[in-house]
């Protein structure tokens, strides 16, 4: 006990009797200091004593899938600063092979009496994934906010880019290069923003009159690995240009293009998908369709603090304009 007082009242900055009176309830402490106590408690792993465990505690969990796709480390910054500023504290939660799963992370946070959970990418984004975890959310109507992917049947508001425009964006740059064979490398099969391209790819090739064949469409696990083995098959079809569902997977196409002695962008063209960071530092820099991360994860954080006021939410999705960004791994097809 003795240690547990000096712990939480190092990590606030108060004394030792200040954390006494509040973990005993007595008055004599101010709001701010007796709720930056209750915080310091949850954070540091403390079980709060009975008679305040009733209250939820100022943390949102911020769950993330990974964190070697630069998009997920500045997703985090965005939202964890967002939540700071309403006086909340991240506790962030990411996924490793083999390590804790997404459903451990959700019990632990209700332990914690979390205020709410941020979800910036995991399984809701997987349609034949478990999704148990979710309702179990909804049922204690816990505040919770999804990124990129909605779930069917729960009324959770979401933030997402616009799968749509960005791949039709993407397939018209080559398009309007002269490329004709164009491939696509997408996730799993059930990942609902992987269908949304697909989908959207098609229509902009029916709309010119033509059809995408399914031997230009490879899927593959997020990674600069799988997108280099998809990649490989793409290349051995015949496409001149590439578009990816992530950077990480645009770099790997890059790397399949040299091992098979072609060049990009002379020979062939890739276009990955977020603007994740140094994609400008790539050789040769990568052309890809930008998220809108500052407005995305500022969104949600008002989203669910709306949740957390009481206040009425419309469930549904909202969906950000993306932005194409043209460097150097795109250019014409070479001359037949």
């Amino acid at each position: 006990m003795t240690r547990r007082l000096a712990q939480v009242a190092k990590k606030v900055g108060v004394s030792e009797a200040t954390v006494s009176r509040v973990l005993n309830g007595k008055p004599g402490v101010s709001d701010a200091t007796r709720q930056s106590v209750l915080t310091a408690l949850d954070v540091l792993g403390y079980e709060r004593p009975t008679q305040l465990r009733g209250e939820r505690a100022r943390l949102v969990g911020l769950v993330l899938p990974e964190l070697q796709n630069p998009i997920f480390p500045a997703f985090a910054e965005v939202i964890g600063g967002a939540l700071a500023q309403q006086g909340l504290t991240p506790v962030l939660c990411t996924q490793t092979k083999g390590g804790v799963s997404e459903a451990d992370y959700v019990e632990l946070l209700l332990q914690q009496q979390v205020s709410g959970v941020v979800f910036a990418g995991g399984l809701f984004a997987q349609a034949d994934a478990p999704h148990e975890h979710y309702h179990q959310l909804a049922e204690r109507n816990i505040p919770v906010v999804l990124i990129n992917a909605s779930i069917k049947g729960l009324n959770f508001p979401c933030v997402s880019c616009d799968d749509a425009v960005a791949v039709e964006q993407a397939w018209r740059h080559l398009a309007s290069l002269g490329h004709e064979r164009i491939g696509l490398v997408l996730g799993p099969s059930d990942h609902v923003p992987s269908r949304r391209k697909l989908e959207s790819a098609r229509a902009v090739v029916e709309a010119a009159g033509g059809k995408l064949p399914d031997e230009y469409v490879v899927r593959s696990i997020f990674s600069l690995e799988g997108g280099q083995a998809a990649a490989t098959r793409l290349l051995e079809r015949g496409v001149t240009g590439i578009v990816c569902a992530s950077d990480p997977l645009a770099l790997g196409a890059i790397r399949a293009a040299r091992r098979r002695g072609l060049s990009v962008p002379s020979q062939v063209s890739v276009v990955g998908f977020d603007d994740s960071a140094f994609m400008n530092c790539t050789e040769p820099p990568l052309s890809t369709v930008r998220q809108p991360i500052e407005a995305m994860g500022r969104a949600a954080v008002e989203l669910l603090c709306a949740q957390i006021q009481g206040t009425q939410t419309d469930p549904g999705e909202l969906l950000f304009e993306p932005e194409l960004v043209v460097r150097g791994s795109t250019a014409p097809p070479p001359a037949a």
